[in-house]
């Protein structure tokens, strides 16, 4: 039997072809790791400071004394109850549903009222207006909270919102302050989101006798619903997680916020570490509750406002 051997000749160009292209393949690849490698390390560095604290609340104060944070045991549920009562977590977390809820719905109402007169109308004033509600976010807090709470001890308001007779120590001053900080931005953002609708919906609406509060209500509001459940999951968080206003303006303990409960479980003389580990992750809840409420909205919102415009 016999066999033939096939040859196939290869021309140099071949060779100076493929060899480039492999060498190229094996840079991506290359450079594909190290990116993999170093945003694995980042998402670490990251996590690692809340998958402590998490770690840290579930373990007893003595034990991790005796023992050290990086042992493994003394493993307890007892610190969360301990937090919920020590800190009084009930009452703080019915302050902090009267402070967010009125100020997220006032806020996002009046900011879409100030974006759709700038969006929809043309006057001298136009930018000088949406510049005017923007400039509350131009200055921290810290150089303002000051002159803030002088100006809230003079303004009086009926004994049936403040027992202090003024704007000062009352949820309706926190609330005002919070509104004044956070509008702008909600403004300039749905501003933004208002220009990219087209304007023929608001001729037709025109031709048929719409108001221009019927615009508003119809025609603007429904489609910007992906732009306001993001500034919703936004606000929350943001006026949820305020610290500085609250401490500033609200002087009587049982009016505190949640965020500022956490001073209740702090020790005169030591804090527990494990026991204020276990009270932040009780707070944390809430703000991840609302933002997998809102997550179809909040993605939406802003793929939609990259892609416009």
């Amino acid at each position: 039997m016999t066999t033939v051997t096939a040859t196939v000749p290869f021309k140099d160009e071949d060779v100076a072809v493929s060899r480039p292209v492999t060498v190229g393949k094996k840079k991506r690849r290359r450079k594909r790791i190290v990116l993999q490698a170093f945003l694995i390390v980042v998402a670490v560095g990251w996590l690692f400071p809340l998958l402590w604290a998490v770690f840290a609340s579930f373990r007893d104060y003595v034990y991790t004394q005796a023992h050290g944070y990086g042992s493994l045991g003394g493993f307890t549920l007892g610190n969360y109850a301990d937090a919920w009562r020590r800190g009084e977590f009930t009452q703080h977390f019915l302050n902090s549903v009267i402070i967010v809820v009125p100020t997220v719905l006032l806020t996002l109402t009046l900011a879409s009222g100030v974006a759709f007169v700038v969006a929809r109308f043309s006057f001298r004033f136009n930018l000088a207006m949406l510049g005017f509600f923007t400039a509350a976010n131009l200055l921290p807090p810290q150089a303002l909270i000051i002159p803030l709470f002088r100006i809230f001890r003079e303004i009086p308001v009926p004994t049936f919102i403040s027992e202090s007779g003024t704007l000062l120590d009352s949820f309706l001053g926190l609330i005002l302050a919070n509104m004044a900080f956070q509008i702008g931005f909600c403004a300039f953002v749905l501003s933004n989101y208002m220009k990219t609708l087209p304007r023929d919906l608001y001729e037709a609406a025109q031709v048929d006798g719409a108001s221009v509060f019927r615009q508003y209500w119809s025609i603007t509001l429904p489609l910007c619903r992906p732009a306001l459940g993001a500034l919703a999951a936004l606000e929350v968080v943001f006026i949820y997680n305020e610290f500085l206003l609250a401490t500033a303006l609200l002087q009587t303990g049982d009016k505190f916020p949640i965020t500022s409960a956490l001073n209740n479980l702090r020790g005169e003389f030591f804090t527990d570490t494990n026991l204020l580990s276990a009270g932040s992750v009780i707070i944390a809840i809430p703000p991840i509750f609302v933002f997998l409420l809102l997550q179809r909205q909040f993605v939406r919102g802003l793929t939609l406002g990259a892609t416009k415009g």
